[in-house]
């Protein structure tokens, strides 16, 4: 049976079967075979007359039917031989499930390949004309990326064509398009989780704080992307100049983020608990927050999924919520299998979550939420929760413990209130409320069909919205509350602002570590107030020197750009900025040269890495630029000069600015070592020709260009 291998070389893979019950029917027109082009049905759909429809996804005109097998009945085979006879039929084929839960696991004839990022991008290409693939999209959230399409009809033959691919030494991830189910985060009084309130006649006090914080700031200028089932963007709440930014409907490659269909009721919910207006019924955790709706109407693993994620950094995203994953177990039934089951998103969602988190807000990077689940289970065994570049929210309660189906987990890094529900068997009382207050779908659709004892009497507002799907949202309000404040902060130190910001709840069984950390609520639950605080700029002695250049950088020469620091005190941190344009940034190596004051050995700010990308806008500093630590407790003034190589032939480029930036220790603190100056201005002039208007040529032989070949959706919320 086939085995999946989502992850690099000496990783493991992915064991699937075929299942003996189920077949899966793709038709051109999108409608369901059952009904055909009309409303009789026809003797070859009538093929499916006793089957269960198990799994749909309508965007894609995909069905999976669970069929009887009994001796002497219609056999799978031919079953699925008549429904091809069908001129609606694109496709009717087998069924994969996972051996652990047998959910259905569905392949496309596409493939996820990724090339070294050193190999020729006209080589890669090559490779793929050869097998006979056609290439779709070339990804940027990657080097050396492609999506691609196998000939129609290749079936399970595609699995055999990934394992070719990935065998080759150039080849660092290949695998199919498989999708799943996705579901939302939902377990289905006033906002509570806003403020101390009084719900129903009792007091309720365990929200985030969110209400001293909003004194403060109200989100202003930071943009949260929602990426989900579709946004009523034209609910009043969502409403105003400017409000919303660059919406998106992933798979259908439009600007309509609407929700098209009765159950798209999700993404409202959970756009409202991050930054509804708070103008008409509620108020989002961050008001003034812009909101990039994007709908993703595809199944778990598809491309269309990294997309979402490569488009929101790209358009600007500070902050990307996700509020759905893998399906979860009953939470109630402890021996349910679906607990035990492993997750693993494919790469090409993983290096997407990697570039928005690396690549986005300028090089700063997107926070990146996901919702840690609803299954009462582990997180961990959620690829996608647990991503290392994602932040999992747990959800707790209105009596300040665990939500009963919240995830728990080591990848858990804090809490936000949502729902819950009693569970007398754990000694688990009932909550004192029915939900979060948020938006719902204007009118009849949605959660609340305008009855006011679930929201009000308009169906604009639903009552009992939950699970971590209405925990992430609000921890990603809670992120752009702290941006707001602090726009310069880059992604690890919002991170860790959130972990100092979370308050212990629940001591006795939160089973906190000696470092504060619990399994359960991760760092605690977020005091939006708190957050804010620590974000505010505090003062410190700092200095920034920045130059405009718009100067050239050759095809295969070495450039210098140089800045003067003046300032002589003791250096606590640096970091560098560098936004430069270019045909092919695989080329190129960016070394930083300290001042001779310094002591400190040149540091390779950029090597050859990154390809087919035509820029470099990005922050370097000790969190992904580890060797710049090296500066803490040295001299800083003198000349910082930015060495830029042309290694190969064919591109060039324009170095448009440079900038240092220079934190210097607090008063009080050692004097920094000082180097012979004279020894190490001959080391940094060897080989250069003397600087001229801060900036310095090297040539570099011409040679051919042989460097770039290579070598021989679930969604979080608590149903209602």
């Amino acid at each position: 049976m086939p085995k999946v291998y989502f992850g690099r070389k000496g990783e493991p893979g992915v064991d699937l079967e075929l299942a003996s019950d189920l077949i899966a029917v793709r038709t051109r027109s999108g409608r369901p075979v059952t009904r055909g082009a009309g409303p009789v049905a026809t003797p070859h759909s009538a093929q499916l007359g006793d089957a269960q429809l198990v799994l749909a996804f309508p965007e894609a005109g995909v069905e999976v039917y669970r069929v009887p097998v009994t001796r002497g009945g219609r056999t799978l085979e031919a079953r699925k031989a008549e429904l091809r006879k069908l001129p609606d039929v694109r496709f009717a084929g087998g069924v994969l499930v996972d051996p652990a839960t047998r959910a259905p696991v569905l392949y496309t004839e596409n493939l996820f390949v990724k090339f070294a990022d050193n190999a020729d991008t006209d080589d890669c290409r090559a490779v793929l004309r050869e097998l006979g693939l056609a290439v779709k999209s070339e990804p940027t959230y990657a080097t050396n990326a492609f999506f691609v399409e196998a000939p129609e009809g290749i079936g399970r033959k595609v699995f055999e064509l990934a394992d070719t691919l990935r065998a080759r030494d150039d080849v660092e991830y290949c695998h199919p398009e498989l999708v799943r189910e996705r579901r939302a985060k939902l377990i289905f009084a006033p906002q509570w989780h806003l403020k101390k309130t009084t719900v129903a006649g009792m007091t309720i006090d365990e929200s985030a704080n969110v209400e001293a914080a909003h004194a403060v700031t109200r989100g202003e200028g930071i943009t949260i992307a929602v990426i989900d089932d579709g946004v009523d963007i034209d609910h009043a709440e969502f409403g105003g100049t400017g409000k919303i930014v660059a919406p998106r409907d992933v798979l259908g490659g439009n600007d309509n983020p609407r929700p098209r269909r009765s159950f798209e009721n999700h993404g409202t919910a959970c756009a409202g608990v991050a930054c509804a207006n708070g103008t008409v019924g509620a108020s989002g955790v961050a008001p003034a927050a812009r909101l990039m709706p994007m709908r993703l109407a595809a199944g778990l693993g598809s491309h269309a999924e990294a997309e979402a994620f490569r488009w929101a950094a790209d358009q600007g995203a500070d902050i990307i919520s996700c509020s759905w994953g893998p399906p979860d177990g009953d939470w109630w039934n402890p021996n349910d299998p679906q607990h035990a089951s492993v997750d693993q998103p494919p790469a090409h969602t993983r290096l997407a979550i990697e570039y928005a988190a690396t690549q986005g807000r300028g090089g700063k990077g997107c926070l990146v939420l996901f919702a840690a689940g609803n299954g009462n289970e582990s997180v961990d065994n959620d690829g996608y929760a647990s991503h290392p570049m994602v932040l999992a929210v747990a959800a707790c309660n209105d009596r300040g413990r665990r939500s009963i189906y919240s995830d728990f987990g080591h990848a858990v890094w804090c809490c936000f209130p949502s729902n819950d529900f009693e569970l007398p068997e754990q000694n688990h009382p009932a909550p004192l409320t029915s939900g979060i207050w948020t938006t719902d779908r204007t009118g009849s659709p949605g959660y609340n069909a305008g009855r006011t004892a679930d929201g009000d009497a308009a169906g604009h507002f639903t009552n009992s919205f939950g699970g971590t799907s209405s925990a992430c949202p609000g921890a990603a309000g809670v992120a752009a509350l702290v941006l707001s404040v602090n726009p310069a902060l880059r992604r690890e130190e919002v991170k860790d602002i959130l972990k100092r910001a979370g308050e212990r709840i629940d001591p006795q069984g939160g089973q906190y570590s000696a470092a504060g950390r619990s399994r359960f609520y991760g760092w605690g639950r977020l005091n939006a107030k708190t957050a804010v605080d620590l974000a505010r700029p505090q003062p410190r002695d700092e200095v920034t020197v920045s130059r405009r250049f718009d100067a050239p950088i050759p095809d295969l020469q070495t450039v210098s750009f140089s800045l003067d620091v003046p300032d002589t005190q003791v250096v606590a941190a640096v970091s560098v900025a560098v936004d430069l344009a270019h045909t092919y940034i695989g080329d190129l190596v960016l070394t930083l040269e300290p001042p001779p004051a310094s002591g400190v050995a040149p540091v390779v700010l950029h090597n050859r890495t990154g390809g087919t990308r035509n820029s470099i806008k990005k922050v370097y500093d000790k969190a992904n630029t580890p060797k710049l630590g090296a500066f803490a407790g040295k001299a800083g003034n003198g000349r910082w000069t930015l060495r830029i190589k042309d290694a190969a032939a064919q591109d060039s480029g324009t170095l448009a600015t440079f900038s240092v930036r220079l934190v210097f220790a607090a008063p009080g603190a050692a004097a920094p070592v000082l180097v012979a100056a004279k020894k190490r201005q001959a080391t940094a002039k060897a080989g250069e020709g003397a600087p001229r208007n801060g900036v310095r040529r090297t040539s570099a032989p011409a040679k051919k260009k042989t460097a770039r070949k290579a070598p021989p959706r679930k969604s979080r919320a608590a149903a209602g």
